[in-house]
């Protein structure tokens, strides 16, 4: 991972013990005049990072703006980083999975990510739109070239659903619920969603993009009325913002774990979380697909991420897509 000299400062900022960091430490360490330093920590200072200084004291941050900057996530992630090895951040784009998609196309390599503060043509499954308020969420994609075939797909459906569910736990008192094949719910409402493509010759993936959107800070009014019993944010399950940077750092080392599970052969593990969250299993379900409707159990995820159902004449049909609704009565 290529850290910038803002990265470096930041990472020490962060790392500080509470002793101060001091410019002469920072320059010789970085190979730069203290005059630098200090130009860059006043760069900090006017993006709304509160940093003290003091004779013979350091630096020391204080307080951390809520806004999403590439140098900021990079710093707090480790140097082996997959996921996140590259990040850009965008003031608005039309759709981060059609960004990434043709930046696949032209050969990046796997692991740029790329969030976008609101997004004027954001997507969920099916081509349904995806409300994307500007400094309100979480709305970002993945580029990754996995070692998988078309049919395994799901798999990364189900690493980014652990992810987050995971995020959610380590930076919330909340407890998220899985809804297959790609829906994060808080108290029955959808917080976020995953939106999965890839580019695919018959017998592999050429690159594959994941599609985030994660409601974070929203209020009730930038929701439309027909949403408002379906969708919820963080911030009005937790009764307080969020600090959106620090709920991308949390996901994007979730996702890296998780991704690099998959490329060990490791998958199960990943599935084992993902059904110990999800809602969907053990119920009867009615899943609607371009052509038909199935009704049926839902059993279990199989070895590549699909979802297995039990039909009403015992046949147990593999599921890569629908939509999905559960009744929430338990098989008996």
């Amino acid at each position: 991972m290529m850290m910038s000299t803002l990265s470096h400062i930041l990472r020490a900022l962060r790392n500080d013990a509470g002793t101060g960091v001091h410019g002469t430490d920072i320059s010789q360490k970085l190979g730069i005049s203290r005059a630098a330093v200090w130009s860059h920590i006043e760069e900090l200072r006017s993006l709304g990072y509160g940093i003290n200084a003091g004779p013979h004291k350091g630096y020391r941050l204080t307080e951390v703006p809520d806004i999403l900057i590439a140098d900021d996530l990079t710093s707090q992630l480790s140097e082996d980083q997959i996921i996140g090895n590259q990040i850009r951040v965008f003031r608005e784009t039309a759709s981060t999975n059609q960004l990434v998609d043709q930046i696949g196309l032209a050969g990046e390599p796997e692991g740029l990510v790329i969030f976008a503060e609101s997004q004027t043509q954001g997507r969920g499954r099916l081509g349904r739109q995806w409300i994307s308020p500007s400094k309100k969420g979480l709305w970002f994609s993945v580029l990754l070239r996995p070692a998988l075939r078309p049919p395994q797909m799901t798999q990364l459906t189900v690493i980014a659903a652990t992810a987050l569910a995971r995020a959610i736990r380590e930076t919330t008192p909340l407890i998220p619920e899985i809804k297959w094949p790609n829906d994060i719910l808080i108290n029955g409402k959808k917080v976020a969603g995953v939106l999965t493509e890839m580019s695919a010759e018959p017998d592999r993936v050429l690159h594959a993009v994941i599609g985030i959107g994660l409601n974070v800070n929203l209020n009730e009014e930038n929701f439309p009325d027909d949403l408002k019993p379906l969708a919820t944010s963080l911030r009005l399950e937790c009764g307080k913002p969020i600090l959106r940077s620090s709920l991308a750092v949390h996901l994007l080392r979730a996702l890296d774990a998780d991704y690099r599970r998959i490329r060990e052969g490791q998958f199960k593990m990943v599935s084992e979380e993902w059904e110990s969250q999800c809602i969907t299993l053990q119920k009867r379900v009615r899943i609607h697909q371009m052509d038909r409707v199935i009704d049926g159990y839902a059993e279990s995820l199989d070895s590549e991420g699909a979802l297995m159902v039990r039909t009403a004449s015992g046949l147990l049909e593999r599921i890569t897509g629908g939509d999905v609704t559960i009744d929430k009565r338990k098989v008996k």
